[in-house]
């Protein structure tokens, strides 16, 4: 999807002119989130994720990732600065009935006990407890290297987590599979179409082979193994589909570089391939992970 996934929700201060932030948080959660489920379960089952997992979510979005953890017995962390609104559907998911206090930093996070789920907003730093046992698990579910600068980006946020995980714990960076593996590609090729050049960043590319791999040799961790999982996109009608896709936030800048009018045309013209005779949309897609160890 993320986040993309094709995800990455923008903050406040870079967020597309004119988008309900509200109804586009409801849209990843509600319609693209589920796309992943599969990426999440193979990870999960290859780690043998369970009571015994401390997990650190980064990049949590909505949280459907840490709910599948959590209902496997794990403890987990979600942090995530970027979008308020899902962070706000991601406590409704694991903390109900739970309230939020401000951090001396005038961060958000959700105060609890035990192992009882945490969701923070801000940097994973904040998410640090001393008290608590080291991370056993970092996950970065969002697919990375769809994104000039993305893989920058995604660096400097591994920087920051480790340093909270334990010695040989599992870090898990996701990406897109190959181009001509992935259908969604044609229809992703519409921000790169549509997107100004001379910005440089925030506008999608494909991803390349060996994307995952150099992330985690900046970030000093040690390559142990990766995987292919089938996640194909699966939409109700051509609607929901263009609402999910834009809910990636990866045809921001084509949406600035025009207008919301023209992306969602092109978009729909797009999926026109991809529509069933019953008006569903189905793209097929492989995307991969890695699995690094902190040294």
């Amino acid at each position: 999807m993320t986040p993309t996934l094709v995800r990455q929700h923008s903050s406040h201060a870079q967020a597309t002119p004119h988008v309900d932030l509200r109804a586009r948080a409801r849209d990843w959660s509600e319609i693209q989130e589920r796309m992943l489920v599969p990426l999440y379960e193979a990870v999960y089952e290859r780690l043998d994720v369970g009571g015994d997992t401390r997990m650190l979510g980064l990049g949590c979005g909505s949280g459907l990732a840490l709910l599948m953890a959590a209902s496997r017995g794990a403890a987990v962390t979600g942090v995530d600065s970027r979008s308020p609104e899902l962070l706000d559907l991601a406590r409704r998911r694991l903390l109900p009935g739970t309230s939020e206090d401000p951090g001396a930093d005038g961060t958000v996070g959700t105060r609890t006990r035990g192992d009882a789920p945490r969701i923070v907003q801000g940097p994973p730093g904040d998410a640090a407890d001393p008290t608590a046992p080291a991370f056993t698990l970092v996950t970065a579910f969002e697919p990375g290297g769809c994104r000039a600068g993305g893989s920058e980006a995604l660096g400097d946020l591994l920087a920051r987590a480790t340093p909270l995980a334990a010695r040989g714990a599992a870090v898990v960076l996701a990406g897109w599979g190959p181009p001509e593996r992935c259908a969604t590609t044609s229809v992703l090729r519409v921000a790169a179409k549509l997107t100004d050049p001379t910005r440089g960043t925030g506008g999608w590319r494909p991803a390349l082979r060996d994307d995952l791999e150099e992330v985690a040799q900046r970030a000093g961790l040690r390559p142990d193994g990766s995987g292919r999982v089938a996640c194909p996109f699966g939409y109700a009608d051509t609607g929901s589909a263009v609402r999910g896709l834009l809910s990636t936030g990866l045809f921001d800048a084509a949406v600035a570089a025009t207008d919301r009018e023209q992306v969602d045309k092109e978009l729909t013209e797009a999926l026109h391939p991809h529509r069933r005779p019953d008006g569903t949309v189905w793209m097929p897609n492989v995307f991969r992970y890695l699995i690094a160890r902190v040294p």
